[in-house]
């Protein structure tokens, strides 16, 4: 669980929205629409008092459903948990690859394309910044069960920046010199670190404000520019 320097705020309840497949049926939505309320239900309440302390009651209890249903979607709390991790850096890890592909059609550079992710990653932080304080705070602990499958959906939202930095050095718009893999972690954790500086103690910024900042440090660092 964050400290306690963490505000208040980001334990209002938060949307983690679905994504749901063009194929879903009337069934499969229901129960998405189920698990979506689980899904919130477990955020506000971990963001609250943490994982320890939640309850598979209180879950239900916040989520409107009955102790069994919870039992119905996801085998355990810790099951459930790990399955909101995996929702919610999916979603991230969709709108970083949406940021580039809208570049690329617009026949962007590879740097617009980075400078779209870091926009992204920031409208999703500000939206969702009651997951993201729990992803980042899981991101430092090495004793959960579900340690192996955060690796995995953390490496998929890096590997979207990788494939960016790539194509930039393959057409020269970026040095050779670059090392790709630890660039890619670096951009993405500069996002989580300024966004959650910003929710926490500079709220009054706007999000075009510490997008503009991170715009110039990009163009400047990873441009070679100014």
């Amino acid at each position: 669980m964050p400290s306690s320097s963490v505000p208040a705020r980001a334990a209002v309840p938060v949307r983690i929205g679905t994504m749901e497949s063009s194929s879903t049926t009337g069934g499969g939505t229901r129960r998405e629409a189920t698990r979506q309320k689980l899904y919130e239900a477990a955020v506000t309440l971990i963001a609250e008092q943490g994982f320890s302390a939640t309850t598979v009651d209180e879950i239900a209890e916040r989520a409107g459903v009955a102790k069994g249903t919870v039992y119905y979607n996801f085998a355990s709390k810790s099951v459930l948990f790990e399955e909101l991790l995996r929702h919610g850096v999916g979603l991230l890890t969709a709108s970083l690859r949406e940021a580039a592909e809208q570049t690329a059609r617009e026949d962007g550079s590879r740097v617009d394309a980075l400078d779209a992710m870091v926009r992204a990653g920031l409208v999703f932080i500000d939206r969702y910044p009651a997951f993201t304080q729990l992803y980042v705070a899981e991101l430092w602990r090495t004793n959960r069960a579900w340690q192996s499958t955060l690796m995995v959906v953390r490496q998929q939202a890096v590997a979207v920046v990788e494939g960016v930095l790539r194509e930039g050095v393959d057409n020269g718009e970026f040095s050779d010199e670059i090392d790709i893999q630890l660039t890619a972690a670096a951009l993405v954790g500069m996002v989580l670190v300024a966004a959650l500086d910003w929710k926490s103690f500079q709220p009054e910024r706007s999000l075009d404000d510490v997008h503009a900042a991170l715009s110039r440090l990009l163009q400047g660092r990873v441009s070679g520019k100014g």
